[in-house]
């Protein structure tokens, strides 16, 4: 072969290799989609990505993930969801009631992945539990089914309670009226008078605690909303700070002073969530795909804030605590 020709031949292979190159299939895409800010999924995120992970996916290496935040703000939700439909990802994870309705409504076609504590069939997200059908599937958590526990929960640390202040978001009226259901089944057999507060915004915090004071409740119950969620530590200094008893969903509100906690452990929900997305960037279709439940429920119980508001926790009750806060 001449020098000539050969030159000619090996820059003729060479123009080959960036067509080579960009002939690679493209990384899929994740769509995470909230309503709260980024700061109140920190836990949430590393059990998503374990369980990704358990499926062969790692962030930045197998898949790509486009996060959408709400801040807090529902209204944003419509648009954000929009924006990832637009983005044509592969899969969108819906964190929430408000964030599941935003991606079901934006898409008929991309699969959705969702956590909620709602039943999905009532809501609307999927057909049945063991058969979604459709584009959806996910997991559901207890936070709302549980409501009734807390009210025994809180019958047994405080046996002459009866005026109860239950704490719900307006903004969320899925979540209100099945979390208000449970609550008021409850109510009577524990001789407990129910007393609804409202709260959707920072100032509404303020109010609401001022008017647990003026209701001369005995107790308070904070409903399970992603904006509650997100503000738990400021919701366990206002129950310290206005000395009212309270019961909330996680362990950052005890930890700030609230007297108690029960509900789901959203690590253990959002770790098979990412196990779910995983199998659907493998192909799977979420429609064949079951709802799951998770089950795990955790209680715990701030020994401090218990002594300071003189209350005296029943032997019974610590020895099931899951943790006890001294």
């Amino acid at each position: 072969m001449k020098r000539r020709e050969f030159i000619t031949l090996l820059g003729g292979t060479a123009a080959t290799w960036p067509l080579a190159a960009s002939a690679q299939p493209a990384m899929p895409v994740i769509g995470f989609l909230s309503s709260t800010p980024a700061a109140a999924f920190g836990n949430r995120l590393r059990a998503f990505g374990k369980g990704l992970k358990e499926e062969g996916y790692i962030e930045g290496r197998d898949v790509a993930i486009e996060y959408r935040w709400a801040q807090d703000q529902d209204d944003r939700l419509p648009a954000l969801a929009a924006e990832l439909v637009h983005r044509q990802v592969t899969v969108i994870v819906a964190g929430g009631s408000p964030s599941s309705l935003a991606a079901k409504a934006a898409t008929a076609t991309i699969p959705i992945v969702f956590e909620t504590a709602t039943d999905p069939v009532t809501l609307g997200l999927v057909a049945s539990l063991n058969r979604p059908g459709g584009n959806l599937t996910g997991v559901t958590n207890l936070n709302v089914e549980v409501g009734q526990k807390r009210l025994e929960l809180l019958r047994e640390i405080l046996p002459a309670a009866t005026i109860i202040a239950v704490l719900v978001n307006p903004s969320a009226p899925a979540i209100t009226e099945q979390f208000m259901r449970t609550v008021q089944a409850a109510a009577p057999a524990l001789g407990m008078q129910l007393h609804v507060l409202q709260a959707s915004t920072d100032h509404d915090l303020d109010t609401a605690f001022a008017a647990i004071g003026q209701l001369q409740a005995d107790a308070l119950v904070i409903g399970p909303y992603l904006f509650f969620n997100s503000r738990k530590e400021q919701l366990g200094a206002l129950s310290l700070r206005h000395a009212v008893p309270a019961i909330f969903i996680y362990r950052e509100f005890v930890a700030a002073g609230g007297l108690m906690s029960y509900g789901a452990n959203e690590a253990e929900s959002y770790h098979l969530v990412g196990i779910y997305t995983g199998k659907i960037l493998k192909g799977a279709s979420p429609g064949d795909l079951p709802v799951q439940r998770s089950t795990k429920v955790e209680l715990i119980i701030n020994l401090k804030t218990a002594k300071t508001l003189g209350i005296a926790v029943p032997l019974a009750l610590s020895g099931r605590a899951d943790e006890l806060i001294e």
